[in-house]
């Protein structure tokens, strides 16, 4: 397992591990810390992917670039809201973004929101709304 900021290489592909943790507040502060787990960025010659975990909107994530594909969470409490999400989203700017891991304990997020509010910030970024919980 890697480490916070670690990469390794596997074939043609580099991960690199990202931090993904909660920002304390109230209600979450023991729930992810910095340092326990990762999103990681899976780069290939010409594409670079990044899977956010169960992370908010932190500092790293906000600081990446050059991202194609981007797979980000909105499963409140546990990662993110829609406005979070899509702002974090518009600091890093992929090229596409997926929203995913967005049921939570009260229901699935409003995913055509967060859409709404990416292209409004940006309308170059692609937001594609996969099916992950069909009916």
């Amino acid at each position: 397992m890697l480490a916070n900021d670690e990469f390794t290489a596997e074939q043609e592909l580099k991960i690199q591990a990202v931090p993904m943790y909660n920002l304390p507040d109230a209600d979450n502060k023991d729930r992810h810390v910095k340092g326990r787990g990762n999103g990681y960025i899976i780069a290939g010659v010409d594409f670079r992917v990044y899977v956010a975990g169960d992370t908010a909107g932190t500092p790293e994530m906000r600081a990446l670039t050059d991202i194609d594909i981007a797979l980000v969470p909105m499963n409140l409490p546990y990662t993110m809201g829609v406005e979070e999400a899509a702002d974090a989203v518009l600091a890093f700017k992929p090229r596409q973004v997926y929203p995913y891991h967005y049921r939570g304990p009260d229901g699935l997020a409003d995913v055509g929101t967060f859409k709404q509010l990416v292209n409004a910030g940006d309308p170059n970024i692609e937001v594609i709304l996969a099916e992950w919980y069909p009916q």
